[in-house]
């Protein structure tokens, strides 16, 4: 799985989700986005195997570009996303 924490603008949280409802990833099973505060999100992807994550990478990133003018800087260390990775285990 893979999980994006990210905080949106306030006036680009309908253009964010605009986009991200038309994207898909292929070897995505299942997607989830928790609102956690006001504007702040977290992304949780659900993938058929790491693999399918590697091989993606690039087009999130391409999918990273394309939304970052929507997101705010959660730290000057951070950027705009705190991404992690790694199997489920329980």
């Amino acid at each position: 799985m893979n999980v994006v924490r990210f905080k949106l603008k306030q006036d680009c949280v309908d253009k964010y989700f605009d986009v991200i409802n038309k994207t898909d990833f292929e070897g995505m099973t299942k997607r989830y986005i928790a609102k956690t505060g006001n504007y702040d999100y977290c992304f949780v992807g659900i993938w058929k195997n790491e693999e399918a994550i590697e091989a993606q990478r690039p087009k999130m990133i391409a999918h990273l570009d394309e939304v970052r003018m929507f997101m705010d800087e959660l730290s000057p260390e951070l950027g705009v996303t705190d991404p992690v990775s790694g199997n489920i285990v329980a």
